[in-house]
């Protein structure tokens, strides 16, 4: 039980959730550019499994890592925290 503290967590915006219960999240980072030192946005793409098909697209959603389920998929959906207006 005390193993699933170490397990990664990521907060990001749902961007499609048209297959059977899988969502896609991007997660949206504001790094510096090591050069020339202005901020550039970087985005990486989860897809995670969504179990109820609960999630919309523009929900803002935590996800944790967990062996993977197929090919692409190697994460859950743990929690909604914001719902799209």
């Amino acid at each position: 039980m005390g193993d699933r503290k170490l397990r990664k967590e990521r907060i990001g915006v749902v961007t499609s959730n048209k297959m059977q219960n899988s969502i896609v999240v991007s997660e949206v980072k504001r790094v510096k550019h090591p050069k020339y030192g202005k901020f550039v946005l970087k985005t990486k793409k989860y897809v995670a499994h969504d179990e109820k098909n609960d999630c919309g697209v523009g929900d803002k959603v935590r996800i944790m890592e967990v062996k993977p389920m197929s090919k692409t998929k190697s994460w859950r959906l743990m929690k909604i925290i914001e719902r799209a207006k």
